[in-house]
């Protein structure tokens, strides 16, 4: 199989829920977590890409370079990234963009107009950055369509081409022909970013990786325009079920959405309840009704109640084996004292 490169686009695309209002110290806060669940790309600004803060799009709190620095601030490892749609970013911002810390770029274009793109790609490449070519709407179009357009983004030096299903229409089958067709003809890596109105974000991605994509998109917490992103966090817990090679740390990314994003989101009055420790009874694969046990034995004996649901699932403990999860915590918290 090949390995997996995972992009978030919570202080992006995320921004969209928030009306554009994350903070500086939200952006600094943010990116720290996301490099330490192993994010390869970080991907930051206004939701309408670089720039985009307008009477139109909506004004963001901060300025896209202030954010960029921030995040830039936090990071050592993972690439920084900025959206730019040709007639709102320029090249004239990409280079203030770079000068604050962005190292990638990703030039989105309706999904039959790549070819308003050329400048800005290639004045990417020029400046040194990474660039992806960003194929927005992609179900409007068919297979044969989306791959001419593709290719004209691999001949003006993109590094990586997406497939964007910017309105969450597309089902698994449009997605498998798609990036196929990408995959049989392109020289360079495809990606695939998904929308969940169908609720179909996190099969779509995976259909993708089937069908050859390498680069896959995720939001902390499905956080992102419509119905929101392809959850990093169970995306990172489904590869790793599916014995995917990658860099992303389910724990970390656990923890930098309920440590950091979902305190921003309640602080904004975007009440979010966290359930991604009910994502680890099914990562676990542990009875449903195991959680409110393994919380209490959790919070008793100063435990992760993470940690007390996989010991279980290795146990491989069934439903009426509730009393199993005090023993195993009280293991647990043994292990840690010593």
């Amino acid at each position: 199989m090949s390995k997996i490169f995972l992009t978030d686009t919570t202080l992006r695309d995320g921004s969209h829920t928030v009306s554009h209002q994350f903070t500086l110290e939200d952006a600094a806060q943010i990116a720290g977590g996301l490099e330490a669940a192993g994010i390869d790309i970080i991907e930051i600004g206004h939701g309408d890409g670089l720039i985009g803060s307008t009477i139109n799009y909506g004004f963001g709190r901060h300025d896209d370079f202030s954010l960029i620095s921030a995040a830039a601030s936090q990071l050592t490892k993972s690439k920084l990234a900025v959206l730019l749609l040709p007639g709102i970013g320029t090249v004239e911002a990409l280079k203030m963009a770079q000068k604050a810390g962005a190292k990638a770029v990703r030039i989105a274009t309706h999904v039959t107009e790549a070819d308003m793109g050329e400048e800005h790609v290639k004045a990417a490449k020029d400046m040194g950055l990474f660039v992806v070519g960003f194929l927005m709407m992609a179900h409007m179009t068919d297979a044969e369509r989306l791959t001419e357009e593709a290719l004209k983004f691999e001949s003006y030096g993109a590094d990586v081409v997406y497939a964007t299903d910017s309105g969450g229409a597309m089902l698994p089958e449009d997605v498998f022909e798609k990036i196929s067709s990408l995959k049989k003809n392109l020289k360079i890596p495809v990606g695939h970013h998904a929308h969940n109105n169908l609720g179909l974000a996190v099969s779509n991605s995976l259909t993708a990786i089937e069908a050859g994509a390498t680069y896959i998109d995720g939001c902390l917490s499905g956080l992102g325009a419509g119905a929101g992103n392809t959850p990093t966090e169970s995306l990172i817990a489904v590869l790793n079920k599916m014995g995917y090679e990658h860099n992303g740390d389910l724990y970390k990314a656990i923890d930098a959405s309920e440590k950091i994003l979902i305190p921003s989101l309640n602080n904004k009055g975007l009440k979010v309840n966290s359930q991604l420790d009910a994502m680890i009874l099914g990562y676990a694969g542990v009875y449903s009704s195991f959680l409110l046990h393994a919380r209490r034995a959790g919070q008793r004996f100063g435990v992760d109640v993470r940690d007390i649901l996989m010991e279980a699932g290795r146990r491989k403990a069934v439903g009426g084996q509730e009393d199993w999860l005090i023993e195993i915590a009280v293991e647990l918290a043994n292990q840690k004292s010593k």
